[in-house]
């Protein structure tokens, strides 16, 4: 080997061990135990066949509900323990303490029990045995400090204070803290109302698949293909590296569960290159970070959240895909238009035509998109179930990974897909089993209601108070939590009151979905900023603030659907054959003035536009903006009034200062 070679081996080495040291800090998910060795080949065989245990159950299973989501969290709980450490950073190599195995064995072993003798405790029902109690209070126990160790503990905190409640509920009706503590661990562990309820069920059904078919498709190498054709479509433009990772991360995200995955797996790429096209550090980071995150609401897949959704709204999944389009739209082209006005302020340039892939290379790599288009073309159609779509999607892309030949898929490859599948169903599951005691300790104590109640009477008729502190809500409980995960529990706690406040259902869910998804770049617990730092090599909080004002969008967006349903094709006429026509027309009424008024706040925020924007400019624009989200003609027209003023005096005065410079 030449020493250039070497050099540049040990550069991408040492580039590798870095990423990963992000991912590890960031990403709980990536913090596990180190296997060398014949140890490592039997892990990955085991977490591999797990992924096919899920697949082949999913597909074929006919047993009680009570069986297979007891069977699946028992092996969860397997696979979760001799992945993930007791804490991070001490990690021996080859090595699982004995209490771990305790732990694992007596976890595994409380699911199994209930899975092998489902139907006896069923029919027992509320008169289970003390025996029966001790093991649900294992199961769940050991559930819990599973997910400390890949979920985190934010989690736990709204699981802890829930739980006590519930006892203190309980008490209060009776104080035979015996008979209190069984009725709980009976809802909790032996019903389809807590650990094993809708959130598991969906995982178990729909997400698990989704996340083996992420895990194949990165392996074809269609993140790089995503990242070639943002450089082909928006790279020659002004500050064009920013804009190509805006582009990336949306195509990117909608199939990654993570936002912090995300940001790390592109950002490697596109941080660097904005960083020396001229942008600061802090404006790197957080353009990363704002669009990975946006990612997740990025349709079709929406990080797998898709699937949950429809199931909490009784509504096909292709209809959820379909809604979440214009808001996503929004969403980046409000980033993409920060992006383009501070390259203008900053004089950037785009990437060179020459460096740019050819259109030619991009056509003959556009088979790397085969299995994302039978997927959404099998699932659209409804001919078969989404179990059958995944998994004939998850061959495709088998056998598109095989035709690559820059990237070929090995059968180390496939191992290794599987593998990480496993890994990614880990979190998912466990992350949903909490979300699933979350709602079982609502409805058993009916908090629901007194939670409506209360912030109805707060809000009373102002509406827009209940919708804040609803959003407030969302953005403490989602900080640290996986998307999924993230929208059972704004399903299940603050969903509801927005409805109980008269707003539509869709767009109540939806609401409470973005605002539990920007926790990831909302500080204090902004993750995947920080993340994003780590690479730029800039300051955490100013990460977070910057990626913040990037997605302002993500901020205002959802109050302009909660209050104009139509933005999410919602027909409020009640007519039995809706008017299309007109629906259409509201849709694109709404779209526009939302697009104008984002432009209006980004120019606000940026503070330059043709020239440097006055400070009283800029909060005429932000009301300008406002008033073209507020639904209505009236503010229509006085918030465009108002930008189109700003924009041409704008103009004029840029050209005044650059008469008088010359």
């Amino acid at each position: 080997m030449s020493l250039f070679k070497k050099h540049k081996a040990d550069a991408v080495h040492d580039h590798d061990m870095d990423l990963e040291a992000v991912m590890r800090k960031y990403d709980r998910e990536s913090a596990t135990r180190v296997w060398e060795g014949v140890p490592k080949i039997v892990v990955r065989c085991l977490l591999a066949a797990f992924a096919l245990y899920c697949i082949g159950m999913t597909l074929f299973s006919t047993a009680l509900p009570e069986t297979r989501l007891t069977l699946f969290l028992g092996f969860i709980i397997v696979v979760g323990f001799i992945t993930y450490p007791a804490k991070k950073g001490h990690v021996r190599v080859n090595h699982i303490p004995w209490y771990d195995i305790v732990l694992m064995v007596l976890g595994a072993g409380a699911f199994f029990y209930f899975a092998f003798n489902a139907l006896p405790i069923i029919k027992v029902a509320t008169r289970i045995q003390p025996h029966h109690v001790v093991i649900g209070i294992v199961g769940i126990l050991v559930l819990i400090e599973l997910c400390r160790r890949c979920v985190g503990v934010p989690i736990l905190c709204v699981v802890g204070a829930l739980v006590i409640y519930a006892f203190y509920n309980q008490l209060s009706y009776n104080p035979d803290f015996y008979q209190a503590l069984k009725n709980i661990i009976y809802k909790l562990f032996y019903t389809t109302s807590g650990v094993i309820g809708t959130p598991i069920n969906v995982c178990y059904t729909y997400i698990v698949l989704f996340i083996i078919f992420g895990a194949f498709l990165e392996r074809t190498g269609i993140g790089n293909y995503f990242i070639q054709f943002a450089n082909r479509l928006v790279g020659a433009y002004s500050g064009g590296p920013a804009k190509v990772a805006v582009v990336a991360s949306a195509l990117e995200g909608m199939c990654s569960g993570s936002s912090v995955a995300n940001t790390v797996g592109s950002g490697s790429i596109t941080i660097p290159l904005m960083k020396k096209t001229g942008y600061k550090p802090e404006f790197a980071a957080a353009v990363e970070a704002a669009a990975s995150t946006g990612g997740q609401i990025m349709p079709p897949i929406m990080g797998a959240a898709a699937f949950l959704m429809a199931e909490y709204m009784d509504i096909p999944y292709i209809q959820v895909a379909i809604k979440a389009i214009l808001p996503a739209v929004l969403y980046f082209a409000g980033i993409f238009i920060t992006v383009h006005l501070e390259a203008k302020k900053l004089g950037l340039k785009g990437i060179p035509k020459s460096e740019l892939p050819k259109v030619s290379y991009l056509l003959k790599k556009v088979y790397l998109l085969l299995p994302l288009v039978l997927l959404i073309g099998l699932v659209s159609s409804g001919a078969r179930t989404m179990q059958f779509s995944a998994s004939v999607s998850i061959l495709a892309a088998i056998v598109v990974g095989f035709l690559n030949s820059e990237e070929r898929l090995t059968p180390g490859k496939i191992l290794e897909a599987l593998e990480a599948g496993a890994r990614g169903a880990v979190t998912v599951a466990v992350a949903c089993a909490m979300a699933g005691i979350i709602a079982g300790c609502i409805t058993v104590t009916g908090l629901a209601s007194i939670l409506i109640n209360g912030i109805v009477n707060l809000a009373g008729n102002a509406t827009i108070i209940g919708l804040v502190l609803t959003m407030i809500c969302c953005i403490v409980l989602g900080m640290g939590v996986p998307t999924t995960a993230n929208y059972c529990i704004m399903a299940a706690t603050c969903a509801p009151i927005l409805v109980q406040l008269g707003f539509n259902v869709v767009a109540a869910h939806f609401f409470v979905f973005y605002f539990g998804i920007v926790a990831d770049i909302t500080p204090p617990v902004a993750l995947a900023a920080y993340a994003g730092s780590a690479i730029a090599k800039s300051d955490p909080m100013k990460t977070g603030i910057t990626a913040t004002k990037l997605a302002i969008a993500a901020f205002i967006v959802p109050y302009i659907f909660a209050y104009n349903p139509e933005m999410l094709f919602v027909d409020l006429s009640g007519a039995v054959v809706p008017n299309i026509g007109a629906m259409i027309f509201d849709v694109i009424v709404i779209g526009i003035t939302a697009l104008l008024g984002l432009f209006s706040v980004a120019t606000a925020l940026n503070g330059h536009f043709y020239c440097k924007v006055p400070v009283v400019l800029r909060l005429v624009l932000i009301a300008g903006g406002l008033c073209m989200m507020i639904p209505g003609l009236l503010t229509d027209v006085i918030g465009l009034v108002v930008l189109a003023a700003v924009v041409v005096y704008q103009y004029t005065h840029a050209k005044k200062i650059n008469a008088a410079a010359v």
